[in-house]
């Protein structure tokens, strides 16, 4: 059994996604940062004050709290702008003058992969539901 977890735990795809995860964590701080030091004071230059959360609406003596809504939407949509900007435009870029000089920018999985991956699909494919 021990021998089975150890196997499971070296296979690429679990370390590489453990790595993933240790530095999707660290960037965290950098793009939290970028959005609460920068965007925001940005914002509240724009359209004056950054926070949203004492708006309520009242309705038949019960209150809804829409100000949160807003806050969290405007905080969603300027991590997503600073990570397309930040991270995935740069790599594209990259991406796209390293295929025009002809270099490697993405392997496809090799034919034996996609065989096995269309047996697979096939066995599933014959299967009888219970």
């Amino acid at each position: 059994m021990l021998s089975g977890f150890k196997k499971f735990m070296m296979r690429g795809n679990v370390v590489d996604l453990a790595v993933a995860v240790v530095i999707g964590t660290a960037f965290s701080a950098i793009v939290q940062s970028v959005v609460k030091d920068v965007i925001m004071p940005l914002i509240t230059a724009i359209f004056g004050k950054q926070d949203y959360t004492s708006l309520v609406w009242t309705l038949n003596g019960s209150e809804i709290h829409y100000g949160n809504l807003i806050t969290n939407l405007i905080n969603f949509l300027c991590v997503g702008a600073a990570v397309y900007f930040l991270v995935v435009a740069p790599i594209n870029h990259l991406n796209e003058r390293r295929k025009a000089r002809g270099g490697i920018v993405h392997e496809e999985p090799e034919e034996s992969e996609k065989e096995l991956l269309a047996e697979i699909r096939d066995l599933l494919a014959q299967r009888t539901p219970m």
